[in-house]
């Protein structure tokens, strides 16, 4: 069974920084690609940033280009998210997700095949 598990949301300032972590368990994460993305409330889930399975070639949405870094540790089975110069309409629910057939960094929601259960980022102003 593949499970998701992510860590690092918080509570953070207008201008801050955090880094959000994904560790996949049950599945070697070079076999995947990966993505982030978010729900905020009354909202839609939306597309934050993909990068495909050996690291290379990423993808951003255009409302966090050039403020987040997507990265990933295969050895370490583990994909981040750093958020830097955060804004409040940053405040969502981040999702992390796993694409198992792509060989590319997907933005569509339906080529991910597994989802982790959430992190809360929270931005204030």
């Amino acid at each position: 069974q593949v499970q998701l598990v992510e860590s690092g949301g918080g509570l953070v300032q207008a201008g801050g920084s955090l880094r959000l972590s994904c560790e996949v368990v049950g599945r070697p994460l070079s076999s995947c690609a990966m993505g982030w993305f978010r729900q905020a409330p009354g909202k839609e889930r939306e597309f934050v940033s993909a990068i495909n399975r050996s690291g290379g070639p990423t993808n951003y949405a255009a409302s966090v280009k050039g403020r987040f870094t997507i990265s990933r540790d295969n050895a370490k089975n583990t994909v981040y998210l750093q958020m830097n110069s955060l804004k409040p309409e940053d405040t969502a629910v981040y999702y992390c997700a796993a694409d198992r057939f792509s060989l590319t960094a997907a933005a569509r929601s339906s080529a991910y095949n597994y989802w982790g259960q959430g992190t809360q980022v929270t931005v204030s102003s």
